[in-house]
């Protein structure tokens, strides 16, 4: 018995579905001014692949605007190098200081800012959504993050806090990421 033609082509197109597996790469970014964490991840669907993470440094004495200039230099260095498709930041959380949130603002302000401009999709998680994606547990210490990502991705030693804190974020966008638009992340 022979298939008709648009059988076989839809039988075609939905096996080369199946075959191509679309690697993402996601970039967390866990922002603060005086050290911002940043870590890249890459899945196929089913499996994750531990790529970068390192923190970004602004020594106290720096300026304001010298901090700002050095997250905007030093991601966009980063997105050259390491060409993520998607961008994941934690949200904001409640601040008792205005002023350390005001500080947060710009910093974070100024890494979605080179995202966009790099044209990539920014979504943004709650701290509480994040260590319950990795731990299990919304209260989680940054100790007990950096031991769930060393183990999550075979890392040989513990990574830098805020850096770990960026793979958390990159791994629960990955966690989100679903075809059901009720249940995808909203992008900033």
């Amino acid at each position: 018995m022979k298939l008709p033609a648009y059988v076989l082509a839809a039988l075609e197109a939905q096996s080369a579905k199946v075959e191509r597996k679309r690697l993402v790469r996601v970039l967390g970014i866990d922002t603060s001014l005086r050290s911002t964490g940043l870590g890249i991840i890459e899945s196929d669907g089913s499996s994750m692949k531990y790529i970068d993470c390192r923190p970004v440094k602004n020594p106290a004495a720096w300026t304001l605007s010298a901090c700002l200039l050095n997250l905007s230099n030093t991601l966009e260095a980063y997105l050259a190098e390491f060409t993520p498709d998607e961008v994941a930041v934690e949200g904001i959380f409640f601040c008792k200081n205005a002023k350390t949130a005001l500080l947060l603002g710009h910093a974070r302000g100024t890494l979605i800012s080179v995202c966009a401009k790099a044209a990539l999709p920014v979504y943004e998680y709650p701290p509480t959504r994040i260590k319950q994606a990795v731990t299990g547990t919304g209260t989680a210490t940054k100790e007990q993050i950096q031991r769930m990502m060393m183990r999550c991705l075979n890392l040989d030693s513990l990574p830098q806090e805020d850096a770990g804190d960026a793979l958390a974020i990159a791994i629960t966008h990955l966690h989100s990421r679903s075809n059901i638009a009720a249940l995808a992340p909203k992008k900033l």
